[in-house]
């Protein structure tokens, strides 16, 4: 029987040790992100439960799309534009930098379609082909993002220069006038809200932003999504409940996501900002989401949550 009993102990204690070494996150310490900014945010509380450097504005590039779906699903759901609408493409749009759907000046494309562009493929095109259409110009429609920052309770640190996120050094030179050189620049803590907000407003966004790819139907076009912790994306970074919402880079402060997930009815907001590879960003996330479930789990079930994360539970 004592041999039983120190063979258990010697076992437990291995586990504890795989544990420290290789999922300390497991054992419910907070997970140290490898990026400038990092911010968990559970939905069910409104809590944030990790915070790191999470009130420092810092470009978000593609991430700041979010206010652009935000807006674009508020005037949907308002009735002031539809899904089936033609959206024409003006020479602004399709001298867009960045990643793009190559639209072209004159083409014609649905609000959905664009919209899918954004969501799924983080398209500058179709971001400032939508500004445009919605709000006349982008400048005006960049005091609508603004405007409802401010509506959310957003901090002031937070500022939207224009639909797309891109720096000043990217914009094309067919800017329209009115349109001012400054950068969009969001913290962690604001990007988390947002996110949360545009799940709670329009929960139909994560229909778009956890499918794997999109066709633009008038090109033949596929693209696929930018977010590998899709579960239906398979790959080595794919998550269990992820369903969006939003990557990003930029040069100046490296690889960006705003994700989510949900089981068993909880969900979980996950902002990692400054990741130095598109990688450790997904990696940095997974983290997060894993300590937020983890917390949530009642006390018998952390054992086996243990037991699964090194391997010895499968399904």
């Amino acid at each position: 029987m004592n041999r039983r009993i120190a063979v258990g102990a010697a076992t437990a204690l291995v586990i504890v040790a795989c544990l420290i070494a290789f999922k300390p996150v497991v054992l419910g310490f907070k997970p140290y992100i490898k990026a400038n900014a990092a911010v968990l945010l559970d939905m069910d509380s409104g809590s944030i439960w990790l915070n790191k450097n999470g009130d420092e504005p810092m470009p978000a590039a593609s991430v700041s799309k979010l206010m652009t779906e935000m807006i674009v699903l508020d005037h949907i759901s308002a009735g002031k534009t539809r899904w089936d609408d033609r959206v024409h493409i003006s020479a602004y749009a399709s001298t867009a930098g960045g990643v793009t759907l190559s639209l072209k000046q004159g083409e014609s494309y649905t609000v959905r379609e664009l919209f899918e562009g954004i969501s799924i493929y983080s398209a500058n095109d179709a971001a400032l082909a939508l500004a445009e259409h919605l709000a006349g110009s982008e400048p005006s429609f960049v005091i609508l993002m603004n405007d409802k920052a401010r509506s959310l309770g957003m901090s002031p640190a937070t500022i939207f220069a224009n639909a797309t996120g891109l720096p000043v050094s990217d914009v094309n030179p067919n800017r329209p006038p009115g349109q001012r050189s400054r950068e969009t620049v969001m913290t962690a803590k604001d990007t988390a809200r947002l996110a949360a907000a545009l799940i709670d407003h329009h929960p139909e966004v994560l229909g778009h932003s956890s499918r794997t790819q999109m066709q633009l139907k008038g090109k033949g076009l596929y693209v696929s999504n930018t977010n590998l912790m899709l579960p239906a994306m398979g790959g080595a970074y794919a998550y269990e409940g992820t369903d969006g919402l939003k990557t990003g880079y930029d040069t100046r402060t490296g690889y960006c996501i705003a994700g989510t997930a949900e089981r068993g009815g909880r969900r979980m907001i996950a902002v990692v900002m400054g990741a130095e590879t598109r990688h450790s960003r997904f990696e940095g996330a997974a983290s997060l989401f894993d300590y937020g479930f983890y917390k949530t789990l009642p006390a018998g079930e952390r054992m086996k949550w243990i037991m699964h994360a090194l391997g010895f539970v499968t399904g």
